[in-house]
């Protein structure tokens, strides 16, 4: 199943879904999902030294028999010592491969004494010396970008998590990137769906999965590609990563589709406490949920009062 890329702005490009080995996958063996992604299609595996798996990601690259070209690998720097090169080389070990298509600064924490500047250009320093054909940074705020690209060497990437009910608190930092060139690559684009059920986004997402004949999660990453930005995600069920995959052979979502999931997005997520009486409903039989709901309603109202909740 053939995956469209996404230009850079070194000129390299990257395809548009990525395999994540992050979130629940991470310090477990993932060769056997990994495998399985490829097997499936994915042609981006997106990994890291914090997830504690590379090894297992290079089995799997090297059990796959896919020639180096037909995957694009991406890596992060999790180092604190400043050892930019020390650090890509101990990844690119672990992975058995001589270079990385991308390599990112995996979080602003890794900063040592506020020194962006430095750690940038150790990045640019192994981009030189050929160990990673593009570099770039994840979890960066808009004043750390500009920092950034004040060097003159722009990052080719910025990784964020970016969902419908958080797009909005990113505008400055999206609209900065797309100045610049600079590629969005989205992680937990699924949150309205696996952290935020029940909320505005719902029915949105449903009346748009009917028409294009989708499920809501593809509607999301179809909300995802047509702001331009690539998908980042993970699953270890085989049926999930088809339906992943099968999001560019989708019909596009029209401009007052992508506008009304924005409006939703913007209402922000449903309260934690009203979420958890929907789970405790979802779990209950009907009759004893009906009680039930009744029940925990009245005591989060009650404690709504008392000003020991807040909803």
């Amino acid at each position: 199943m053939s995956v469209p890329t996404a230009l850079l702005n070194d000129g390299n490009q990257i395809p548009v879904i990525a395999f994540g080995t992050g979130s629940k996958l991470k310090y477990k063996d993932v060769t056997a999902v990994v495998e399985q992604a490829l097997e499936a299609g994915f042609s981006h595996i997106d990994t890291a030294a914090h997830y504690a798996n590379e090894q297992f990601v290079g089995r799997a690259l090297r059990e796959s028999g896919l020639a180096r070209a037909d995957v694009c690998v991406t890596g992060k720097y999790g180092g604190r010592d400043d050892d930019v090169q020390g650090a890509i080389r101990t990844t690119l070990r672990k992975l058995g491969l001589t270079h990385l298509d991308l390599y990112l600064v995996h979080h602003p924490s890794l900063i040592v004494n506020d020194d962006v500047e430095g750690l940038w250009g150790r990045m640019v320093e192994i981009r030189t010396a050929g160990l990673a054909k593009s570099i770039g940074v994840s979890n960066f705020t808009l004043e750390l970008l500009q920092r950034v690209v004040k060097t003159g060497m722009l990052p080719a990437v910025n990784q964020i998590q970016l969902h419908p009910y958080n797009y909005a608190s990113w505008k400055e930092v999206l609209e900065f990137s797309a100045k610049h060139g600079i590629v969005t690559e989205a992680y937990g684009s699924l949150a309205p769906i696996t952290t935020y059920p029940g909320g505005p986004v719902d029915p949105v997402l449903s009346t748009i999965a009917r028409r294009i004949g989708g499920t809501p999660g593809q509607v999301i990453f179809k909300w995802v590609h047509a702001k331009g930005f690539v998908v980042v995600t993970t699953t270890e069920r085989r049926t999930r990563l088809d339906e992943y995959l099968a999001v560019v052979h989708l019909p596009d979502l029209t401009k007052d589709e992508i506008d009304a999931i924005d409006r939703a997005g913007a209402l922000g997520p449903p309260s934690s406490a009203l979420v958890r009486v929907r789970e405790l409903v979802r779990t209950e039989g009907a009759r004893r949920a009906a009680l039930g709901t009744m029940v925990v309603l009245s005591v989060v109202l009650f404690l709504h009062q008392l000003g020991c909740l807040a909803l």
